[in-house]
C-alpha cells in the first residue's frame, strides 16, 4: 500500500489510515503519494518493489499517471472526477436531495452533480436548497464552482424517461429517491453504485455500506464495474486434446487457418492428422 504523508506538517502516516490498513491485513506500507507513487509501483525503486497491478482512486495527476503506466502494469480504471445523479419524483425530500448533490460537488471543481426529476416543483425547491446549503459549507468555493460548471437540474415527463436518461449518463453514483425505488432497480442498466430510498445517502457508500467504492466514472459504467474481487484475480485457458479428438476436429482447424491465409497454422494440424 502507498499513502501520502500526513497533513498539517506531520511527517508520519495518519493513524486512522494505519488502523484501516491493519484491519484490511496490509503488511507493507510506503509513505509516498501522487504520480510519483504510481511511477514507483509501476517501475520499482531501490526501496519500493515493482507490482503487477495498481488500484485505487486519486487526483487528476494520479489518474493520468495510471493511464501512462497501463501496459507496464495493469490498473483498475481511470477514475474521476466524482459525479452523482439523483433520480427523484414528487415524493423526494428537497433538503436531502440538495445535500447529496453537494456531497459530491465539494470533492472537486470538476465534479458533476445532476438532478433528474419528474416534478417541476421539486426542481425549484432543490435549486433553492442548494443555494441555501452552499452558504454554510467550508468547501463552498469548490462546491459552487462544481455546481455552476457541471451541475444541472433536468425535468422529465415520466419516470421511464428519467431512467432512460440515467442509463445514457451512466453515473458513478445514482440515488433513486422515488416512491417505489425497488421497482426501478431492474430497469437501471448503467450506474457504478445505486442508492435506493431517502436514507441511502451517497456518503454511506463512501464510508461504511460495504461494497468497494472505487467506481466507474465519465460514463464508463456502460461497460465496467466497481472495483471487486475479480480485479485481483486472473485466469488462464487450459486446453487438452486427445489424438482421437484432434482426428475428429482437426479438419475444421485446417479450413479456418487457410481461410485466414495462415498456412503454417494449417500444417501444424495437418502433420498430426497424417497416418504414420
Amino acid at each position: 500500500m502507498v499513502t501520502p504523508p500526513a497533513t498539517g506538517g506531520r511527517a508520519g502516516i495518519d493513524p486512522h489510515i494505519l488502523v484501516a490498513a491493519a484491519e484490511a491485513g496490509v503488511t507493507e506500507i510506503y509513505r509516498v503519494g501522487g504520480a510519483q507513487a504510481v511511477a514507483a509501483l509501476a517501475y520499482g525503486t531501490e526501496t519500493i518493489p515493482k507490482v503487477d497491478k495498481i488500484v485505487g482512486p486519486g487526483n487528476i495527476y494520479v489518474a493520468l499517471a495510471k493511464r501512462y503506466v497501463y501496459g507496464v502494469v495493469d490498473i483498475d480504471s481511470i477514475a474521476g472526477p466524482s459525479e452523482i445523479v439523483v433520480l427523484a419524483d414528487e415524493t423526494a425530500n428537497p433538503v436531502y436531495a440538495a445535500a447529496d448533490l453537494l456531497s459530491q460537488a465539494e470533492h472537486d471543481e470538476m465534479a458533476s452533480a445532476i438532478l433528474v426529476t419528474t416534478s417541476a416543483a421539486l426542481a425549484e425547491a432543490v435549486s433553492h436548497e442548494v443555494e441555501k446549503q452552499l452558504e454554510v459549507l467550508p468547501r463552498r468555493d469548490i462546491a459552487a464552482k462544481s455546481i455552476a460548471d457541471y451541475g444541472a437540474i433536468i425535468t422529465v415527463d415520466s419516470l421511464e424517461q428519467g431512467i432512460e436518461l440515467v442509463n445514457r449518463l451512466a453515473p458513478e453514483h445514482l440515488e433513486v429517491m422515488v416512491d417505489e425505488p425497488f421497482a426501478c432497480l431492474g430497469k437501471i442498466e448503467n450506474a457504478g453504485a445505486i442508492f435506493l430510498g431517502p436514507h441511502s445517502s451517497e456518503p454511506v457508500g463512501d464510508y461504511i455500506a460495504g461494497p468497494n467504492h472505487v467506481l466507474p466514472t465519465n460514463g464508463t459504467a456502460r461497460f465496467s464495474s466497481p472495483l471487486n474481487v475479480d480485479d485481483y484475480m486472473k485466469k488462464s485457458s487450459v486446453i487438452y486434446y486427445t489424438q482421437e479428438a484432434l482426428q475428429q476436429n482437426g479438419k475444421y482447424v485446417i479450413e479456418l487457418a487457410r481461410q485466414e491465409g495462415l498456412e503454417a497454422h494449417a500444417r501444424a494440424i495437418e502433420l498430426r492428422l497424417m497416418k504414420k
